[in-house]
């Protein structure tokens, strides 16, 4: 019983930050969040027992993503400043 609801907590925020990262203007809020959906998405692989899956959601989906994610946002900062 306690593992659905832990589910359905994880579902919703799932969820709220998918809209979070698609509706935000700031790119840095989107990324964090889009990196936050892989992260809870590793717990939720957890709570359906794929250990592996999961620590592989959170290496490749919500840590090496995000850092790529970053990387190359502030290359394009970098070239825009350049350019001007």
């Amino acid at each position: 019983m306690i593992i659905k609801i832990i589910a359905i907590v994880l579902a919703l925020a799932i969820l709220s930050m998918a809209v979070i990262a698609a509706l935000n203007k700031k790119l840095i809020v989107s990324i964090i969040a889009a990196g936050v959906v892989s992260l809870f998405a590793s717990v939720f692989y957890l709570l359906l027992s794929a250990p592996d899956v999961a620590m592989t959601e959170a290496a490749i989906g919500s840590g090496l993503t995000t850092i790529i994610f970053f990387y190359v946002l502030n290359k394009i900062k970098k070239d825009r400043q350049d350019n001007v």
